[in-house]
């Protein structure tokens, strides 16, 4: 539905986004990530033709933005990172006329308006001007105004800035909703979002792409390895000598669980990739004698993986490089 070919954006001599390469299916809802000033907003604004690319291509429902804007265009629903209202206007009349610019004929304006509205939770504030709507509720009008004429692409930048916990949970269920009907790219800093309601993450660190897959396979490439965590109760050393001659164990740190438990002991071990050993791991702490209280595969959370990716003291470009190779 979307297709970014060598895509690259210069300020004078400065790259915003240097050769930027991806593709985004019908019905799919991708998490664009990166740190502040890594070239996610200028991708999304060339996306919607708002910006015009440097070098590079980009394709919209099978229509190129650079020569076919208007068709591009009409295929897409954009909330910006600041979105754009006019205070003087109530949250109807404002609907209204987006909904005339969006081209939906006139005897289906009332109904469509009245939809997103409630759509939107607006409801109770659809005559109000928006010069007094909280920053949340202007939020929840510039996501009413990029679905109202229910285009097939949605480009999200921060959906969900300013919302509070409540509004941010019914926006990601929002979102989660319109996967398969509709293609999302949604933007955010907010890295559970992204677990909870995209499919796929792609990275962006410095205008360049260093990784894009779902998270679990990045969480997995990263490491190199599976990681399980136990709690044990038994003695520290023979628990370290069975561990040590066990099969597919690369290594396992054991410590005691703490004061307050003396005669636990927690592992992290590295097992092969692959390999999962769970259940021979608990028939042989259980048949060694000891109480197996806790087995479970440790995950690296998408906070750790965005950081390995995005820190120059902790991704090296190697790494980088070797994330990077592995697409959708």
């Amino acid at each position: 539905m979307i297709a970014v070919e060598n895509l690259s954006k210069l300020y004078g001599d400065r790259i915003a986004v240097d050769d930027v390469s991806f593709t985004v299916k019908k019905g799919e809802v991708l998490g664009f990530l990166g740190p502040n000033g890594a070239g996610k907003s200028t991708t999304m604004r060339m996306i919607t033709g708002y910006l015009a690319p440097s070098a590079g291509k980009i394709t919209v429902g099978g229509f190129e933005v650079k020569h076919e804007p208007l068709k591009t265009k009409a295929l897409i629903g954009y909330l910006p990172e600041i979105v754009p209202l006019y205070p003087e206007m109530s949250v109807r009349d404002y609907l209204k006329f987006i909904a005339a610019i969006k081209g939906i004929p006139g005897r289906e304006q009332r109904e469509r308006i009245a939809a997103i509205i409630r759509r939107c939770w607006l409801t109770e504030y659809a005559d109000r001007l928006i010069a007094h709507l909280s920053k949340g509720y202007r939020q929840r009008l510039g996501l009413a105004q990029a679905l109202i004429h229910n285009p097939p692409v949605l480009i999200l930048d921060e959906p969900t800035s300013g919302l509070d916990p409540k509004q941010i949970l019914e926006t990601r269920e929002l979102i989660r909703s319109l996967a398969g009907d509709h293609t999302v790219v949604l933007s955010t800093h907010i890295l559970p979002e992204v677990q909870n309601v995209c499919s796929r993450v792609l990275i962006i660190n410095a205008g360049k792409v260093v990784a894009e897959d779902a998270p679990e396979r990045l969480e997995a490439k990263l490491k190199g390895a599976q990681t399980i965590h136990l709690e044990v109760r038994a003695p520290q050393d023979k628990l370290t000598v069975l561990l040590a001659g066990f099969p597919g164990v690369r290594t396992a740190h054991a410590h005691p669980k703490g004061q307050e438990f003396p005669d636990m002991v927690a592992v992290d071990l590295d097992a092969e990739p692959g390999d999962d050993m769970r259940a021979r791991l608990a028939a042989a702490v259980i048949n060694a004698g000891w109480d197996l209280l806790e087995l479970r595969a440790a995950r690296l959370s998408l906070e750790e993986i965005f950081l390995k990716l995005t820190t120059d003291e902790v991704a090296s470009p190697a790494e980088i490089k070797e994330v990077a190779s592995v697409q959708g």
